[in-house]
C-alpha cells in the first residue's frame, strides 16, 4: 500500500509518526509534498519517507491519499490533483469545516460520472503524543475493508470514532479544539498554585498531571465526570469551596458557549 501526504505540518506529522510506529506501512511506502524544500527536507529526514514539492506527483502514487492542508487551499489543491488521482484511491480529508458534498464538487463529481472513495476526519493535537481521538465519517463509495483501513490508520495515533457527517462540525469542536480550552485549564491551576508560593516548573507538573490523571479516570472507571467529581468533594471540605467558586464564575456555562462558539464557526469555513 502506497501512503501519499500532501502537506507535512503538524497534524500530518502526527499521523506519520503513529502510523510507522504500528508498522502499518513502511517509511519506503510513504510519499509526502510540502509547500518548501525546507519542510520536504525535515520531515524526509524525521521519518525515512520520501519527500517533494511537487503535490501531483504524490497524487498519482498514492493508494490513500491524505490532504492535510489548511480549508482555504482545498480548491487550488484539489484543481492541481484531481486529474492525476488514479480510480480507487482512498481519499482522507482532514480540513475543518469541508463537507463530504463540498470535497466531491471540488474533485467534479456532480459535473461527470467520476466517483470518489472519501473519508472525511478530524484529528487533534494530542495525536502528537499518540494519544489523539479522531472522528471520522465516510461516503457512499467506500467500502467495508476501506473504512476498517482509515479506522485502523486514525487508531494508531489514538482513539478513532466513526460518527454522522452531521457531528462532525461538533467532533472538531469538543474534540479539535478543546485542547487549547485545557491547556488554558492547566495553566490556571498552575497559577494559582504559584500564587501560593509554587515554583512555576513544579506547579505545571502536578497542574498537568493531575488533569492527564483524571481524563484517564473518566475513561477507564466507566464512571459519569459527576460521580467522579463527588468522590473527591467531602462534606464541608475544601475541594467543594473550590467547585462553589467555579460555579460563580460561570465555567459550566463558558465552556458550553465555547464549544459551541468553536461550532458555529467551523461551519462558515
Amino acid at each position: 500500500m502506497k501512503l501519499g501526504f500532501i502537506g507535512l505540518g503538524n497534524m500530518a506529522s502526527a499521523m506519520i509518526g503513529g502510523i510507522l510506529k504500528e508498522g502499518i506501512v513502511a517509511p519506503q511506502d510513504i510519499t509526502g509534498s510540502a509547500k518548501t524544500e525546507k519542510t520536504a527536507e525535515k520531515k524526509a529526514a524525521e521519518f525515512g519517507m520520501e519527500t517533494c514539492t511537487d503535490n501531483r506527483r504524490v497524487a498519482e502514487q498514492a493508494d490513500v491519499l491524505v490532504l492535510a492542508v489548511k480549508p482555504q487551499f482545498f480548491p487550488e489543491v484539489i484543481a492541481e490533483i484531481r486529474d492525476v488521482l488514479r480510480e480507487g484511491t482512498l481519499v482522507v480529508s482532514v480540513a475543518a469545516g469541508k463537507s463530504i458534498k463540498y470535497i466531491e464538487e471540488q474533485f467534479g463529481v456532480y459535473e461527470s460520472e467520476r466517483r470518489i472513495k472519501l473519508v472525511r476526519c478530524m484529528p487533534n493535537t494530542p495525536a502528537l503524543v499518540l494519544a489523539g481521538c479522531t472522528g471520522f465519517c465516510i461516503n457512499d463509495q467506500v467500502n467495508k475493508e476501506e473504512k476498517d483501513l482509515a479506522e485502523k490508520l486514525f487508531s494508531s495515533f489514538g482513539k478513532a470514532i466513526e460518527v454522522p457527517e452531521r457531528l462532525m462540525d461538533t467532533v472538531g469542536s469538543v474534540s479539535g479544539s478543546s485542547p487549547a480550552f485545557v491547556f488554558m485549564f492547566i495553566e490556571a491551576l498552575a497559577d494559582g498554585a504559584v500564587a501560593e508560593g509554587m515554583p512555576r516548573g513544579q506547579a505545571l507538573e502536578f497542574a498537568a498531571q493531575a488533569v492527564y490523571g483524571s481524563a484517564k479516570l473518566v475513561l477507564e472507571s466507566g464512571l459519569h465526570p459527576e460521580e467522579l467529581k463527588d468522590m473527591v468533594c467531602s462534606p464541608g471540605g475544601t475541594t467543594i469551596q473550590g467547585v462553589r467558586t467555579l460555579e460563580k464564575g460561570g465555567m459550566r456555562g463558558n465552556v458550553m458557549d465555547a464549544v459551541i462558539a468553536c461550532v458555529e464557526k467551523t461551519r462558515k469555513l
